[in-house]
């Protein structure tokens, strides 16, 4: 790192170019966005102190995904914070990467040193032309270009007291144990935080220092519970139920508070009241004996309470250590690390270096050093173990960009802790190693094999060896997906020499564009890349980061339509396939991929701070299909309809009005205008389908085809009369609000609100909101030209006739969903469509008639589908009383946004790729692999060895997911059970290849004598009514059998090769 200077007032800085900064702001501009992008970040530049924050601006189009995961107060407090970073190799670049990225005041970084070629192993902001360059001053342009709203400025000069006290935060990285007790006395009395991390080789370690008092404001970041109330008892320990629709949630210790109780109102919006749970629906709140009687209702909410944390400093914590646990399955390894750290320092104080790799000689020395330093401690680490030890000595000298994204990950996020409050710290120490990642057999590491090479590979070869470097340059992988995963398990590629050689390849697809809300994760890119594709940029970024690199760039999506592109010769060729993917159906058809290909998978997924890695390991694991998560929970139709109690279900029913107003009649009108056989397709469907199709074309074409845009005004108008009058007066009027049901309890209670129906008011901003969003919505349907004057369509509103409306007798509101589906099932009029069918114009008179479907889209904020959706669902969350959303929540939700964050994406791409060098080892042995599950909030840290391929049985023979049938074709279908009945003594009573069934017991006799005769590629084609595309070399067969006994067995598929022609 540096030198401290305690008494020094000199300093030299140096800003971020400012033709860099200003070229950022130049290409943001050019590339559509608004004057507010500029304009929001001199106001973030700005907020210089704490009294500023609430005041702070944050640009939601960029930190949207991270606004989700951190919450606007934390993300203010960001902005007022300074942080340093001292140490510009691999893990303080990644951890300035990640801070810049999430929005802080101002970077500095510090280093008094010169890059080296052996940098490069991890440090991806320099080049080999920045060899002999000080680092901090030769990769701070590269990193201002992340964030235009982050000034980054390095500074080259010792550390003194009085520079530090203008952070917020400082982060040490690569520092000696002299400068770490310096600077810790200097930022503990300060109030400053402070960070120390390193890595060695495959060994890394963590320690905070937040202050004597440090108050964390949310623990988990998790929503606050909430469940509606049955019952609250009147005792001296008052036991409160929740209805059983769903578990409360809550834990013992938790705090809450209660609304829109009636009978015992002294609880609405009281002090929150700690909890003790006695079930999943019930816990106690204590004395309840003064209070009035509970009669009915209200809701139970968890009160966040703020944590306070006494942090030791630095001196006094390293010789009484507390220790977070990173893996439980080596639990006695953190205190054996704390020794070895604290020893390396001592080492390389002794002979001004690190020991060399795999020198037997100097580990020796080292160990000695070690016993010294544990012999002098209060407390001595029992058993030491050696073995641990020499590891440790051999790989210090090794800089790993794997290890370096997972502790710059876990370093960033600390930073946002200190900065905002948000989530829990480490305390104090933190140490993961990963020595499973070495080759089973050490005794390939020689002193030679690890000697420096004068390559930028030389903190990998010093671990690995040169010899493991070439393998890594000779394998291919297929990266699926170049978004925030993509992009950083690319780098960190880039870094490891993966595909660097001759012969080697890295093959990347993603079918999407750039956007300015992937700014924030997806690191490769820049404002001046949006609207390119995704692909190509990561591809040339890391290019420019390791030029050895081989990469091809895809913009195809997987699956059955690309199988012609990623076939059978391109799987057979790769070493392995890591997805980088944001959907599940994406990574089931990948992961079947490859099964059947034999071919490793590194799966991995973040939400939030919240990450998973799994490893699929060909014949050992089992595969990411073998288990899923279960359904989300979804609305009943009639809570939707007519019963909602929460702004989750007013805004799932304003995403459906969405959808059935415009996007629906307007796809299905578009069809009747296009395809001549509309109606006979339409008509041959079952159910009520064909009369809510027509139903919709009609009103589209005829009933609510608009003229002009002052019709489109009088739609949204009436449409709002409808929605929230109409429609409610006649619930009312079904149900009034006294009702009673056949057990004599109130008809509205429990989950049931009872609604009101509202009164437009054109000077209410959100009745307004509503019709300004709907009106433009149906002129872009019809491609009237839209006004977005709010006083122009005030003017035009007043002008509408709406109808009047009385609620009427002999309507049916279904209460229950069985209710709702009977009604549907009986709901078929031939009469009704008849009628339709006579109604709707030819499609010849309608030749002038242009109209687009709209597909919903969150991310754009001038097209008035979010204003729609929000000024929706509070319009009917005030039919029901029901707490308003704000956009940013409500966007949230109706868009099903993922949250994430950078820090949560470098830590879980980090495991991804030390697993990745795990496999290029050829480990044998599942325990040496690790399945991760890890929160950076709590923290929390999970790993597991990867569970066992499940095996069946048929006769003596086992097998697993990874096992087949091996036939050869041709053969004809009657050749083809002869074969399985005279080679395994399996009756096969069912054949299918897909959804197709070729063969079955029950099949009528004469078409199962016509099949027996064929070939099997003709009765797949004949059945199927397909061809077999030319790329297909095999056929897959699923059996149904039958053993010696005639009971059913479970057997492999089958794999059925094809001739080559």
């Amino acid at each position: 790192m540096s030198s401290v200077k305690a008494d020094s007032d000199f300093k030299l800085e140096h800003d971020s170019p400012p033709s860099k900064k200003r070229k950022s702001e130049i290409k943001a501009e050019s590339n559509g966005s608004s004057n507010r992008f500029l304009e929001s970040a001199d106001e973030m530049a700005q907020n210089g102190s704490a009294n500023n924050v609430q005041n702070a601006d944050i640009d939601e189009s960029l930190y949207s995904r991270q606004l989700y995961v951190l919450g606007h107060e934390a993300m203010r407090q960001m902005a007022t914070s300074d942080i340093l970073i001292s140490g510009m190799k691999g893990l303080g670049v990644e951890v300035a990467k990640n801070v810049i990225l999430g929005g802080v005041k101002s970077v500095t970084i510090h280093d008094t040193e010169n890059c080296e070629i052996s940098d490069l192993s991890s440090q991806f902001f320099l080049t080999a032309d920045d060899v002999g360059k000080n680092r901090a001053v030769a990769c701070s342009a590269r990193l201002a270009e992340l964030n235009s709203y982050v000034p980054v400025t390095a500074y080259v000069e010792p550390i003194t007291a009085e520079f530090i006290k203008k952070f917020k935060v400082v982060v040490l990285t690569n520092s000696t144990l002299e400068e770490q007790i310096q600077i810790s006395e200097m930022t503990h009395s300060s109030k400053i935080a402070l960070i120390i991390a390193d890595t060695k080789g495959l060994f890394g370690q963590i320690f905070c220092d937040f202050g004597p008092v440090f108050v964390v404001k949310d623990v988990n970041g998790e929503q606050p519970a909430s469940a509606m109330l049955a019952s609250i008892s009147k005792e001296s320990d008052g036991v409160v139920a929740c209805l059983d629709e769903a578990r409360h949630g809550l834990e013992d210790g938790d705090y809450v508070t209660f609304s829109e109780i009636e009978g015992m109102v002294e609880l609405n919006g009281c002090e929150p009241r700690k909890i003790r749970v006695l079930g999943p629906y019930t816990f106690s709140i204590g004395d309840t004996t003064m209070f009035s009687d509970y009669v009915r209702g209200g809701t139970v909410t968890q009160v966040k309470m703020p944590n306070t944390i006494n942090f030791k400093p630095f001196k006094e914590s390293i010789e009484a250590p507390e220790f977070l646990i990173s893996d439980f399955a080596k639990f006695d390894r953190p205190e054996q690390l704390h020794l070895a750290f604290e020893a390396l320092h001592e080492y390389k104080k002794q002979n001004d270096t690190l020991p060399r790799s795999r020198v037997e000689a100097d580990a020796d020395k080292f160990i000695e050093i070690v016993k010294e330093l544990n012999a002098s401690k209060a407390k001595p680490v029992e058993g030491l173990d050696e073995k641990l030890l020499r590891i440790f000595a051999y790989s210090s000298k090794g800089d790993l960009c794997p290890m370096q994204a997972v502790f710059g990950g876990i370093v960033a996020q600390e930073v946002m802790k200190a900065c905002s409050g948000k989530f829990y710290p480490i305390f104090q120490w933190f140490y993961f190693d990963a020595v499973e990642c070495l080759p089973q057999d050490e005794k390939v590491l020689s002193e030679e094999n690890c000697k420096p090479q004068q390559s930028r590979y030389d903190g990998q070869i010093a671990v690995f060896g040169h010899e493991f470097q070439k393998k890594l340059g000779l394998m291919k992988y297929f990266l699926v997906g170049a978004g925030a995963i993509g992009c950083e398990l690319l780098k960190n590629f880039a870094m490891m020499g993966l595909a660097c050689g001759d012969g080697g390849r890295i093959f990347v697809t993603d079918m999407d564009t750039i956007e300015k809300s992937n700014l924030n994760r997806q690191f490769l890119f820049r404002p001046w890349d949006v609207q390119k594709m995704k692909a190509d940029t990561a591809a040339q970024s890391v290019k420019k980061m390791n030029p050895a690199i081989n990469i091809t760039a895809h913009q195809n999506r997987v699956g059955p339509e690309t199988e012609c592109i990623y076939d059978d010769d391109f799987f057979e060729s790769l070493d392995g396939v890591a997805n980088a993917l944001d959907n599940v159906d994406a990574r089931i058809y990948m992961d079947r991929r490859c099964v059947y290909y034999h071919t490793s998978l590194l799966e991995s997924g973040t939400l939030g701070t919240k990450g998973n890695v799994q490893v699929v390991i060909p014949h050992m694991t089992e595969a990411y299909s073998s288990s899923q998560d279960p359904p989300e929970k979804s609305i009943p139709i009639c809570t939707l309809k007519n019963f909602p109690n929460a702004i989750e279900h007013t805004l799932q029913w304003a995403r459906d009005v969405f959808e059935q107003v415009f996007r629906l009649p307007a796809e299905n009108a578009a069809q009747y205008l296009a395809d001549p056989k509309f109606l006979e397709k339409t008509l041959k469907l079952p159910g009520i389908q064909p009369m809510e199709i027509l139903d919709s074309v009609k009103r589209a074409v005829v009933d609510e085809r608009p003229k002009d845009f002052f019709a489109c005004v009088e739609w949204a108008r009436i449409h709002w009369e409808q929605q929230y009058n109409n429609q409610i007066r006649q619930l009312l009027f079904n149900f009034p609000a006294d009702q009673l049901t056949n057990t004599g309890q109130k008809f509205w209670s429990g989950p049931k609100r009872c609604p009101r129906s509202l009164d437009f008011d054109v000077n209410n901003s959100l009745h307004l909101d509503y019709v300004v969003a709907a009106s433009n919505l149906k002129a872009h349907m019809y491609g009237i030209k839209e006004i977005c004057d709010r006083t122009e369509i005030a003017e035009m509103v007043s002008k509408v006739e709406v109808p009047s409306f009385t609620p009427k007798s002999g309507i049916r509101i279904a209460v229950t969903d069985a209710e709702a589906q009977s009604a549907n099932s009986n709901s078929s009029d031939s009469m009704k469509l008849e009628t339709l069918q006579s109604d709707l114009p030819s499609r010849e008179k309608l030749n002038d008639l242009r109209i687009t479907p709209i597909e919903f889209e969150k991310d754009d904020d001038t097209n008035f589908h979010m204003d729609f959706i929000v000024a929706a669902s509070n319009l009917r969350a005030e039919n029901y009383g029901i707490t308003l959303a704000d956009r940013h929540k409500s966007k949230l939700i109706a868009g099903r946004i993922i949250p994430a964050i950078a820090t949560t994406t470098s830590l879980i791409t980090g495991l991804v790729s030390l697993e990745l060098l795990k496999l290029a080892q050829g480990h044998k042995n599942t325990e040496r692999y690790k399945n991760a599950f890890v929160n950076l909030a709590l923290p929390f840290f999970g790993f597991s060895e990867p569970i066992a391929a499940a095996k069946q049985k048929y006769y003596d023979t086992e097998f697993t997911l990874w096992d087949r049938f091996e036939v050869p074709g041709e053969l004809t279908l009657e050749k083809f059970l002869d074969y399985f009945k005279t080679q395994y003594n399996l009756e096969i009573t069912m054949l299918s290849q897909g959804v197709c069934m070729l063969y079955s017991f029950f099949m009528p006799k004469d078409k199962r004598e016509e099949r027996l005769s064929l070939l099997m590629s003709d009765v797949v084609r004949k059945v199927s009514k397909k061809r077999i595309e030319p790329h297909v070399k095999a056929l897959v067969f699923e059996l149904c059998c039958n053993d010696e006994n005639g009971e059913d067995v479970e057997v492999p598929y089958v794999k059925y090769t094809l001739p080559t022609n």
